[in-house]
């Protein structure tokens, strides 16, 4: 199932997971068998009180459940046993399962479900796992493992991803698919490690570079756990989907005569549920809300354990030598340990031999422990193995008879509790806030209607004022007038008496005009009064006006003041942050390193000699940094920004820009993150560090990175504009390192795969930089030289076809075919496969035919043909021998056929 494509994340990555057990240790007493129980048990249910969710409950008894699988024959079994009869027959209605002695003699047997060779995947997953995931979603933990001869199909039933057919989905991708369906992403969690057990030490195929994790056992509790393993949370099936990916890329496999791609690990998946229990309103349901808020929720967490054991195989049958050889030992040895194991648990032995082997170890709490398990058997139905399946039948037998104690876990979430509350202070704040702005408006409306209303009455009062006045003036006139009209009728009946009333008419004018002036005199003040009253009304509106402006001027000024104290502050609060995140980063890089130190004196080990030469450097770059950097180095990118880190690059103290270097590789695995870095100015960075740095663990980062950006077309452009071949072919002609020379090797070799490149890649020594690698002998390396070629031959054959490029192959002129010829048969598949993939592209085009049959190519190509594993190199090695006119005449004159 080893399968190479990239996988993308945006998972977090944590120092240590935890494999939870009970009291079973290695002089752990089993108990007396019975039957298992059902799926929901009332112990721990979410009725509990909250007193019991501190005190260990007692345990729910339940059996090892067992499921037997017939794998129907293969073609070879069809052919050479196509007389003799199954050595199995099954009995699913009766749930029993017959093995032949002889013709007529049998033993029988009897299991929890018997499935035949016609047996669905969803009718294995409901059957044999999905009780098993029931019970992890309820608290409990949870254990579904494979175990059989090699070739049976453990992995099919197990690790099948349903790409193609999605009715052919296996256990894992199944009981995820019924774990996302029950959980709520807003409160719920799952988070999942994968690992393999390759030659008795535990490896992290999430992380390669963790090749060698220790087990550590708490004291107290008995629990198991992992330093240092990878533990990735996941939020959908997709991306769960992708981590099954990336880890069968990493596991071991190998072909053998029983098996074309025999596990050679044992592989673990564990998940890791946390999901809180929903309240449910009692007797109690009308008490204060407040009290209900303050209760913490419950939480149940589960763990569910999918186990794809390698199978055992017998030396004679399987063909294995060399170093296969011993991979076959190591798994016969664990399995025997687990035999041993079962044996004592099903007899009541008072001594369980479970430190034996690290897989008994990791298995404790799955066999007599505190988890439901649930094991299938996969055999075959051939009679030359009637062995091999006759001890995986007697192994079901006694693992039936094996007894858990199932243990319910419950826990009160604190921290969710203090989140929800701080979420309700937030709210009451808001509230409050919003509240006291409200006020403040009505308040000021309020002042607002009284001071138009104090305006309407003044006016109103001013107007009566007014009006008054004028009625006296009127009245005024008019008795003026009837004093005139009066005063002339005395004038005319006084007419004859003018001479004795001359003295009185003077006088009468006289007081008419001194009327007429005091008449003026008053017009002029009432207009000189309303002048001034107006006057005075203008000024009172202004000083109205300047107060309210002064007012409204200085608030704004108190709250702009405010807002300067509040930048002020944040930029020193987020310049300490940057600060601490600097050191934070540094001493996380120091700690990595020095713990990577240590392990390798410790340990003797390369902590990335055993990772595939098939990861792309893309992944490989993405295994440099643990959980705690990721998270530091994405806070840092978000906060700090990437220029600043970028800056970095050119610092003077050594360390300071290596972990720069390490910040921006990690971020360039990233394809969101890449066209920032080269926008930025990051690849012309990463570009002069190869000239200007003489670390070469500097080169190593910088390579890795660079190699991450070629795999993207447009960048590969700007690294060939920018002199990059030339560089990465200067550091590869300095470099000894086998890691720094494989990221050198992986840039050169994504470079190659670009149809435009070829004439510029190849006069820049890009091809002569691959073949000057080889001196490395490093099988990692070798690989991607092998990529390189092959991608550049691909290049090559498609340009030719198209009627673009003439001539024979640039390779064929730099001197690579005796490489190719010379690992054409290399033991490391990788590197097989792209020479094969190479020598076929190269043997398309005629005009190489005749330096290849001179270079001893031709019986390459005919090996291909005929032995090649892969079916689609196979065909396209057939093809290409038949339709070259040379190669036939070669073939003939040699007398060789290829069909």
């Amino acid at each position: 199932m080893a399968n190479n494509n990239s996988f993308k994340n945006g998972g977090v990555k944590t120092k240590s997971i935890s494999s939870s057990s009970s009291s079973y240790s290695s002089g752990y007493k089993s108990k007396p068998s019975v039957t298992s129980g059902g799926r929901r048990s009332s112990t721990g249910s979410s009725g509990n009180s909250a007193g019991a969710l501190h005190k260990d409950t007692p345990g729910v008894s339940g059996r090892v459940r067992v499921a037997v699988r017939l794998r129907p024959r293969n073609t070879e079994e069809q052919s050479t046993d196509a007389d003799f009869a199954d050595c199995v027959e099954v009995q699913p209605e009766l749930k029993r399962l017959k093995l032949r002695r002889n013709n007529w003699d049998s033993d029988t047997f009897e299991f929890d479900e018997v499935l035949t060779e016609f047996a669905s995947q969803k009718r294995v997953y409901e059957v044999v796992a999905k009780p098993v995931v029931e019970s992890v979603l309820d608290g409990y933990n949870g254990t579904v493992m494979a175990y059989g001869q090699t070739g049976t199909g453990k992995t099919y039933t197990l690790g099948r991803l349903g790409d193609e057919d999605t009715s052919a989905r296996g256990i894992m991708v199944r009981a995820m698919e019924d774990i996302f369906a029950e959980i709520s992403p807003e409160t719920d969690s799952i988070s999942v490690s994968y690992l393999q057990l390759y030659m008795e030490t535990i490896q992290d195929l999430l992380d390669p570079t963790n090749d060698n994790l220790s087990i550590m056992e708490d004291p107290k509790s008995g629990d198991i756990s992992l330093p240092g393993a990878t533990l990735i949370e996941i939020r959908d099936q997709p991306s769960f989907v992708e981590l099954l990916r990336l880890g069968e890329a990493h596991r071991f496999a190998a072909n053998t005569k029983l098996n074309t791609e025999s596990s050679r690990s044992h592989a673990i998946l564990m998940v890791h549920v946390k999901k809180c229990v929903k309240e449910r309103d009692g007797e109690n349901g009308g008490k204060v809300h407040m009290s209900r808020t303050m209760k913490p929720p419950v939480v149940r967490k589960g763990k569910l354990i999918v186990v794809d054991l390698a199978g055992s195989e017998r030396i004679d049958k399987s063909g294995s030598e060399g170093h296969t050889l011993e991979e076959a030992k190591s798994i016969n040895l664990s399995l025997s340990a687990l035999g041993k194991c079962i044996n004592a648990l099903a007899e009541n032995s008072s001594h369980v031999p479970v430190r034996d082997s690290k897989l008994t170890r990791l298995l404790r709490d799955s066999f007599g422990g505190t988890a439901r398990t649930s094991l299938v058997i996969t055999i075959g139905p051939s009679p030359r193995h009637r062995g091999e399946t006759s001890s995986t039948i007697m192994f079901g037998q006694r693992a039936m008879k094996v007894e858990n104690m199932l243990k319910i876990k419950e826990e009160f979430d604190y921290k969710s509790l203090a989140r929800k509350l701080d979420v309700q202070l937030e709210s009451l704040i808001a509230e409050h806030e919003r509240e006291q702005k409200a006020y403040q408006d009505q308040v000021q409306k309020i002042r607002l209607d009284a001071k138009k209303q104090m305006s309407d009455a003044e006016k109103s009062y001013k107007d009566a004022f007014e009006k008054e006045q004028l009625k006296y003036q009127r009245e005024c006139m008019e008795s003026i007038k009837k004093l005139e009209v009066q005063l002339a009728a005395n004038q005319e009946k006084q007419g004859d008496k003018r001479v004795k009333v001359g003295f009185k008419d003077e006088g009468v004018r006289s007081s008419a005009e001194e009327l007429i002036e005091a008449k003026k005199l008053l017009q002029n003040e009432i207009l000189l009064r309303k002048a001034a009253e107006e006057e005075i009304s203008n000024l009172r509106n202004q000083v109205v006006q300047w107060k309210r402006s002064e007012a409204t001027g200085n608030a704004e000024i108190s709250k702009l003041r405010k807002m300067l104290e509040d930048e002020v502050h944040h930029r020193e609060k987020l310049e300490e942050e940057i600060s601490m995140l600097q050191n934070q980063l540094l001493q996380l890089s120091f700690d990595a390193d020095e713990t990577r130190k240590q392990l390798e004196i410790g340990h003797g080990v390369d902590m990335s000699g055993e990772m595939g030469s098939l990861v792309s450097p893309v992944r490989q770059q993405q295994m440099e940094y643990s959980g705690e950097q990721k998270g530091s180095v994405a806070k840092l990118f978000e906060q700090v920004g990437l220029q600043k880190i970028l800056s970095l690059l050119e610092a003077e103290d050594p360390d300071v820009r290596i972990h720069a270097v390490k910040v921006i590789a990690n971020l360039a695995a990233e394809a969101t993150n890449q066209e920032k870095i080269v926008e930025a100015g990051g690849l012309t960075s990463l570009l002069s560090l190869l000239t200007t740095s003489e670390d070469e663990n500097i080169h190593r980062v910088a390579a890795g990175a660079i190699a991450n950006l070629a795999m993207n077309e447009t960048n590969q452009e700007l690294i060939m504009s920018q002199g990059g071949i030339s560089l990465l072919a200067m550091t590869a002609e300095n470099a000894d390192d086998p890691q720094t020379l494989r990221m050198v090797a992986g840039a050169i070799a994504n470079l190659c795969g670009n149809d435009k490149l070829q004439l510029m890649l190849r006069a820049e020594g890009g091809i002569k930089a691959l073949l000057g690698m080889v001196r490395c002998r490093h099988p990692d390396v070798l690989a991607q030289v092998a990529r390189g070629i092959a991608n550049f031959a691909k290049c090559e054959s498609r340009a030719s076809t198209q009627g673009i490029k003439t001539g024979k192959s640039l390779l064929i002129e730099d001197g690579a075919l005796p490489w190719i010829v010379k690992n054409a048969n290399n033991e490391a598949s990788p590197i097989r496969r792209h020479v094969e993939l190479a020598l076929c592209h190269m043997a398309q085009h005629e005009v190489n035919a005749k330096d290849m049959i001179s270079g001893g190519a031709l019986w390459e190509l005919v090996k291909i043909s005929r032995d090649c594993s892969r079916e689609d190199i196979r065909i396209l090695a057939r093809r290409t021998l038949s339709s070259s006119p040379t190669f036939q005449l070669e073939l003939k004159r040699l007398r060789l056929n290829t069909g």
